[in-house]
């Protein structure tokens, strides 16, 4: 007896182990028992949609999240089995997001992260979707067709996948417990598949099953992760194999009845391989033929299995006529969803006719659906795609495109069908190619927009085009190429360009990419080279003060002290009426402070050019001037105005939805204003958030060097030497040294650390090496780069007399800079290089000058060295251990545990007992214990 086709479709054959790990997820999950699945809705019931009630639903009991990755060759039963555990899943009560990855959909970015979160958020009003989606509205809702992308910069892709990992976290919460299906992950874009990749880990800790399926000698370098992440089968996916000769025979006998004798059944599984997918559409063309399912019907099996794959399967669709094929050429051109109308317009059908093509499809098990329509397997669509003519191909995917366009549905879905078009040298096919770039790009997919570019440039463009081109596919490599983006914006130069501002957005593009790249001295040369050729005079301000910001970056710039009295020649009569002008004033404050002219003077010049705004994430304008505005605030000892630039800088960083390298810079900056300030707990904590955010953008990039080098000196602060040494050398922190001055200055920060190391004659290796390369720039600033203040204590014990001058020097251009924190340290130093009654002096007067300033961490120092020497020279008891006593009570404020360990044992062994501790000192001690 036959059984129902219904009761055939759940039942799933030697798939008991992976059921198994579904249904301890699931319970684990939702709080149930299993077998609760049991009386659930048949597959598809979970398409329309959540549960009523699921978004308020309470509390689940000890719900735990859970990641399941199935590996599996073609046509091994991947999709069954999800959709089992979607089924699975919707009768316990989840809300189920699915999606897809398609052969054909590679190169439409977020095509897969559309599938999944679109669904849940299309039916929102804008009011609504703004509210739900928050600061990441701009940001998100372009990538995943929720909105329109804003004018301005895009976000970069580390700040669109934070932003996609919080939409998905929001409904893994708001909508639990969530069930997220991804097949067929190995043909999923790359930008789903790295932000899916990257946030899979996480399903453990949320209310979420993450089931994802792929065939393993597929799956894409970028999302290699997959095959390593943690699951239930411990540290690997759950591999499918095929069906054995038992199994097979099960299948035959529930689908033809169990009067299918034992040849018959074995000769299925013979000529099938055990493969479920191959052996379901024999059975499918044994009942159609109908066959008896027993020994003398055997011999006919091979014939059937060969029809169901390969040459077979398309001599079959053959038969169904030309209209019939090319109806279905057109639908495996425009991949997965395939709207009937579009694939009529592609074959070049009329309605009826291309009803009836449907029709024949659905009937032959090549296609199923309605008002959408898809093929019965990706094997189908696959082995339809690879048998149309290479030819008819190329022209099927230049109709769609047409097709796509004409229906209103975009150049950025057009585009990947242009992809796959031979160059005829068509300006429609540029102008599209460009408009989906420029829509791809503001998404958040440099990547896809660099593949629709160097399409277009090859098609090509007219010649008055082809620089414009260039320009646009330098910008979309700029995040990820930066060396291609050289050579295309260099290129873009040698072209005629007959719009002035096309070449000045080349040249400032150029400039930046090459200044990040640490090539400097290139990046003012190519200004220097541009300003000469303009005759429009903002134009040449424009790119004299792109120049000056660069060259105040170069470790090597070779006339410095030339190029500051230029500088402030300019500033001087600037009225800071544009950016511009702002730009100019803002790095003369900058200037002012690293050559150590009066405080005053910098901090004039700073209010100055933030009078009229500095905006930090302005698109054609790097963030570098308001950082170097807001740290003139720092070192001039007005911390808590540094921050609030900091933080808005920081804030406009994020609503424009940049988390990689601009991020890092903010982090690790406002770590070291942390740091200067003495709260090293909270300089710890940010430096390691900006650290992990330039891990993302790559090593020994700028943002790397910054943030090594800030939570190096950091740690060295709290007395943590070799968890600072094991940063440095995780991270190749070291020789040779960026091009670009950073901050703190890196090979400085090197040679602190080779001191406390211990390692003094390299230290004073490095940190002379430091001196003569700022020396001659006219750096004298300690409050900036205390160089001269570790090598004196570098060379204290084998050249005094050096270490005095050197440490005096310091003192002389703290004092003439006039900022109390820099005077205290520089005086704190010297003391220590220096003997007798005049450490005494010292020691005093730094300590008074520290009293004045927000140097906390500075201030405790220059207490415990005056307090230890007060008792070494005999003076009174009870002064000296009230000095001490002060000196350990900043140090435990400020977390500086080897500091305060320091002052415990002096007073130790002064005979004296630490002070009780106040109110706020258990908070302190908190904040020094290791998280």
């Amino acid at each position: 007896m036959t059984r129902p086709a219904g009761a055939a479709r759940r039942r799933l054959f030697e798939r008991e182990t992976e059921l198994a790990a579904v249904d301890e997820a699931l319970a684990e999950l939702t709080g149930s028992h299993p077998g609760a699945e049991d009386s659930g809705p048949l597959p598809g019931a979970e398409d329309s949609g959540p549960l009523p009630g699921a978004e308020d639903a309470g509390p689940l009991i000890r719900p735990r999240g859970a990641l399941l990755a199935f590996a599996g060759h073609a046509g091994l039963g991947k999709t069954t089995l999800l959709a089992e555990i979607r089924r699975r899943a919707a009768a316990r009560g989840c809300t189920v997001l699915s999606a897809r990855g398609g052969e054909q959909e590679q190169q439409v970015a977020f095509h897969v992260a559309r599938q999944l979160i679109q669904p849940q958020l299309a039916g929102a009003s804008e009011s609504e979707l703004r509210q739900r989606l928050g600061s990441w509205y701009a940001i998100v809702g372009p990538a995943l067709g929720l909105c329109a992308a804003d004018e301005g910069s895009p976000p970069d892709p580390q700040g669109l996948r934070d932003g996609l990992d919080w939409v998905l976290t929001h409904l893994a919460v708001r909508r639990a417990p969530l069930a997220l299906v991804l097949d067929d992950a190995h043909w999923a874009d790359p930008e789903s598949l790295s932000w899916l990749a990257a946030f899979a880990p996480r399903a453990e800790e949320l209310p979420m099953l993450l089931a994802v399926a792929y065939r393993p000698e597929e799956l894409p370098d970028h999302a290699h992760p997959f095959r390593r992440l943690p699951g239930r089968a411990g540290q690997r996916p759950l591999g499918l194999e095929p069906l054995t000769p038992p199994a097979v025979a099960r299948l035959v006998r529930d689908r033809l009845g169990d009067h299918a004798d034992d040849a018959f059944c074995q000769e299925c599984w013979a000529v099938t391989s055990g493969n479920p997918f191959e052996t379901v559409e024999l059975i499918a063309k044994v009942r159609d033929r109908s066959i008896d399912p027993v020994g003398s019907g055997a011999p006919l099996l091979r014939d059937l299995a060969a029809a169901v794959k390969g040459s077979g399967l398309i001599a079959r669709i053959e038969r169904l006529g030309p209209a019939t094929v090319r109806f279905a050429w057109a639908g495996a051109v425009l991949g997965t969803e395939i709207q009937p109308a579009l694939a009529a317009a592609v074959a070049g059908l009329g309605p009826q006719a291309a009803a009836d093509a449907a029709d024949r499809l659905r009937d032959a098990r090549v296609l199923t659906g309605a008002d959408t329509l898809e093929f019965v397997h990706p094997l189908i669509a696959t082995a339809v795609h690879r048998a149309i003519p290479d030819a008819v191909r190329v022209a099927l995917h230049g109709q769609a495109a047409w097709a796509v366009v004409d229906a209103g549905l975009g150049s950025a879905a057009a585009a990947r069908h242009l992809l796959e078009t031979h160059p005829e040298g068509d300006p429609w096919v540029v102008g599209r190619l460009r408009e989906a770039a420029r829509e791809t790009l503001r998404a958040g997919a440099p990547d896809a927009a660099r593949r629709q570019l160097a399409r277009a440039l090859r098609e090509p463009p007219a010649p008055a085009d082809r620089a414009a081109v260039l320009y646009e596919l330098g910008c979309s490599s700029l995040l990820t190429e930066p060396a291609t983006t050289v050579n295309h914006l260099r290129a873009a130069l040698e072209e005629p360009i007959a719009d002035p501002a096309l070449r000045q957005g080349i040249v400032y593009r150029l400039s930046q990419v090459l200044a990040h790249s640490d090539r400097l001295a290139e990046a003012s040369e190519t200004l220097a080279r541009e300003a000469r050729r303009t005759n429009c005079p903002r134009t040449r301000l424009r790119m004299r003060a792109e120049k000056f910001m660069w060259d105040a970056f170069r470790a090597d710039e070779p006339e410095s002290p030339a190029r500051s009295r230029r500088l402030a020649r300019l500033a001087d009569r600037l009225t800071g009426r544009d950016l511009t002008e702002r730009y100019i004033i803002g790095l003369r404050a900058w200037d002012a402070t690293l050559r150590a002219e009066p405080a005053s003077v910098a901090l004039r010049h700073a209010e100055r050019a933030l009078a009229g705004g500095l905006s930090w994430a302005a698109e054609d304008r790097g963030f570098e001037v308001p950082a170097l505005v807001a740290l003139t605030f720092l070192f001039a000892d007005r911390p808590g105005r540094a921050e609030e630039l900091f933080a808005a800088g920081t804030a406009e960083f994020e609503r424009q939805g940049w988390h990689g390298g601009h991020l890092s810079f903010a982090y690790t900056l406002l770590g070291y204003i942390r740091f200067r300030r003495g709260m090293l707990t909270e300089a710890e904590e940010l430096g390691r958030a900006g650290l992990r955010l330039a891990e993302r953008v790559g090593p020994r990039t700028p943002a790397e060097w910054y943030a090594v080098a800030t939570l190096v000196e950091v740690l060295l602060a709290r007395g943590k030497t070799e968890d600072a040494a094991r940063v440095a050398r995780d991270h190749g922190f070291g020789e040779p040294f960026p091009a670009a001055v950073t901050f703190p200055d890196a090979q400085t920060v090197y040679g602190e650390l080779l001191l406390a190391q211990g390692r003094t004659e390299e230290a004073v290796a490095e940190l002379t090496a430091a001196g003569a390369r700022l020396e001659p720039r006219g750096v004298r600033n300690p409050a900036w780069c205390p160089w001269q203040l570790h090598l004196a204590r570098a060379t204290a014990r084998e050249e005094p007399g050096r270490a005095r001058a050197l440490a005096l020097d310091a003192v002389t251009s703290a004092r003439r800079y006039a900022a109390p924190s820099g005077i205290g340290m520089a005086l704190r130093v010297a003391a220590e290089v220096t003997g007798g009654t005049e450490r005494t002096a010292l020691l005093t007067e730094a300590v008074a000058w520290l009293e004045r300033s927000p140097a906390a961490y500075e201030r405790a120092r220059a207490l415990v060295a005056l307090g230890a020497h007060q008792h070494r020279t005999g003076g009174d008891p009870e002064t000296a251990a009230a000095t001490l006593r002060r000196g350990l009570e900043g140090a435990l404020r400020c977390g500086a545990d080897a500091l305060a360990a320091t002052a415990r044992d002096e007073l130790t062994a002064l005979g004296a007992s630490p002070p009780r501790p106040r109110a706020d000192q258990p908070a302190a001690r908190e904040r020094m214990a290791p998280r």
